[in-house]
């Protein structure tokens, strides 16, 4: 039971726990920041997003305005995109650098970015192991069932797989973001740097997110493999 209360191996997620803290606290300061410094363009995300939209000749992604902040993202079985008000009706640097972002996303589908296929194949995978895993291994703990345990685990890998893979696909968008950004005029050189801060700090929270899961599976390996011995 060492796997749902204490045991030394926990030792092994503090630094991935403080990490993630740091990330979430970044991506907040970052975006307040940067949400109160508007564009000399004066363009909003959702003008933004559109000009980048039409400079690629995507003319099949529609945008939309939702509740929540930071809620922005690219649906690519609807092809629509996402935007919170805050970054679709904004005309503020982090709504640029966020919009951008998310039509990077776009883009990637468009051209048939190879990671992004890989990770849309993987979600179905990833929720399934999302749901299934830890009931499986709190039962093979409560039951002293070794195989439950085993198959939770391998759930669980799933979902690890899916947040790694998920990286490069936020990595390449915040890339092709800031490109597009430059090559539209969206924003003047000297602001581009904010917008980038923004989705630095993005990109951290999913560093973050991949590493708690690659060390959380690692504790499970290290118990599993301790009930052997």
């Amino acid at each position: 039971m060492g796997f749902f209360f204490w045991d030394p191996t926990m030792v092994l997620l503090i630094p991935a726990i403080l990490f993630s803290i740091y990330a979430s606290t970044k991506i907040k300061s970052t975006y307040k920041k940067y949400l109160k410094v508007p564009s000399r363009s004066g363009l909003t995300g959702k003008e933004v997003a559109e000009r980048i939209l039409r400079n690629n000749q995507i003319t099949d992604v529609s945008i939309e305005a939702v509740e929540g902040g930071l809620t922005d993202h690219y649906d690519p079985r609807g092809k629509v995109l996402r935007l919170s008000k805050d970054n679709y009706y904004g005309k503020s640097l982090a709504a640029v650098g966020v919009s951008a972002h998310e039509v990077g996303h776009a883009i990637q589908h468009n051209v048939g970015y190879g990671p992004l296929k890989m990770r849309s194949a993987a979600v179905p995978v990833s929720q399934f192991g999302s749901y299934l895993s830890f009931p499986l291994i709190f039962a093979g703990f409560i039951f002293n069932n070794p195989s439950f345990i085993d198959i939770g685990i391998l759930a669980y890998t799933a979902v690890v797989a899916f947040t790694v893979i998920t990286l490069p696909v936020e990595f390449n968008a915040s890339t092709r973001a800031i490109s597009e950004i430059q090559n539209s005029g969206a924003l003047d050189p000297q602001e581009v740097g904010g917008a980038k801060k923004v989705l630095n700090a993005a990109a951290l929270t999913y560093v973050a997110a991949a590493s708690v899961a690659v060390i959380q599976l690692i504790r499970l390996l290290l118990i599993r493999q301790a009930m052997d011995e």
